[in-house]
């Protein structure tokens, strides 16, 4: 049985940190939250988790927060991650991405807490020349957000090298979908995911839904993505935490995704089918920088952790995020 120490959520407001708020509650780990709430929702953070509005760049506040928490494990989702954004706002990526990492990697060895999971991402593939995509792929980014990323996988190994410190860097693929039980969603305002924007559309909060480009070397000719639900990927995190636990001297590197791709239109046809409705669909040119497919191989992840995915059908994902979508109207109305 591992030992549940207390664990620090960096983002915890956000849409990812919030459901790993939700599966380290669930499985009796003591959490506590920190969160400019920049991009975060003070009411993504259940009332009984201690809550620290602050910056992951101010030391003296982590120390404090390490202090009194009694903090051992980070699960670092706090950053930026619009990858538009990146291009034309290098350097407010490098800053919270790779500047702000580098303090909060400090701030743990100088507390002494052994164990930090960082959310990293697929972006750090760029555009890889096979799919699937393993662990072992060459990591060339194509811009501002997936070189942020792996700066931040490059300091964390040579931290782990350096000081009693172990971590694990999950590449994610596309996340998608909310908690099954409604308690947490994706929330923001103009969001990018193509599941966020078509549920959006379903609901009338948007009139339509851009389609990027249909000349892709894939079957229907539109972009392939892994979509992995959110709750699946929160459970990943408690389960490295748990293996990080284990094997203190061992740090790990794994892709998180499902292993199947499904393109653009598959996707809307999905939301279609869930909502009993049509999404209208626009054709426009190609964004830079979109691999053709971008599909995970997840052998590592599986062979690793004892990892199997609850909700592995995109039926489910666009039905989850669809019931967000609608609590959400409902909170918004409220406040």
């Amino acid at each position: 049985m591992t030992d549940k120490v207390p664990v620090l959520v960096t983002g915890g407001a956000g849409y990812i940190g919030s459901h790993a708020v939700l599966a380290l509650l669930d499985a009796g780990w003591p959490v506590a939250v920190i969160d400019n709430l920049t991009t975060g929702f003070r009411f993504a953070v259940p009332d009984d988790v201690p809550f620290y509005q602050g910056d992951i760049e101010d030391g003296e506040l982590l120390a404090r927060i390490f202090a009194e928490q009694g903090t051992r494990a980070i699960m670092h989702f706090a950053g930026s991650i619009v990858v538009p954004e990146s291009v034309e706002n290098p350097l407010k990526y490098y800053h919270n991405n790779t500047v702000k990492s580098r303090a909060l990697i400090a701030a743990a060895v100088a507390a002494g807490a052994p164990h930090f999971i960082f959310s990293s991402t697929a972006a750090t593939y760029g555009i890889p020349e096979v799919s699937p995509v393993s662990e072992d792929t060459p990591q060339s980014p194509i811009n501002p957000y997936g070189w942020s990323k792996l700066m931040t996988e490059r300091m964390l190994a040579d931290t782990a090298f350096a000081h009693p410190l172990n971590y694990c860097a999950l590449r994610y693929f596309n996340v998608a979908g909310a908690d099954p039980q409604g308690r947490s969603g994706q929330s923001t305002a103009g969001a990018t995911h193509l599941i966020k924007v078509a549920v959006e559309a379903a609901l009338g909060k948007r009139g339509h839904v851009a389609v990027y480009g249909t000349d892709y070397g894939t079957p229907d000719g539109t972009g392939v993505r892994d979509y992995i639900h959110v709750s699946d990927l929160a459970a990943a995190h408690v389960l490295a935490l748990e293996a990080l636990i284990a094997e203190p001297e061992r740090s790990l590197t794994m892709n998180c995704g499902y292993g199947r791709g499904f393109s653009v239109l598959e996707v809307l046809d999905a939301v279609d089918r869930v909502t009993n409705l049509t999404i209208e669909r626009r054709i426009e040119g190609r964004r830079a920088g979109d691999p053709d497919s971008l599909v995970s191989d997840n052998a590592r992840i599986k062979a690793t952790l004892p990892w199997v995915p609850r909700h592995d059908d995109l039926e489910t994902i666009v039905g989850h995020a669809l019931q967000w979508e609608r609590k959400l109207g409902e909170i918004r109305s409220r406040t």
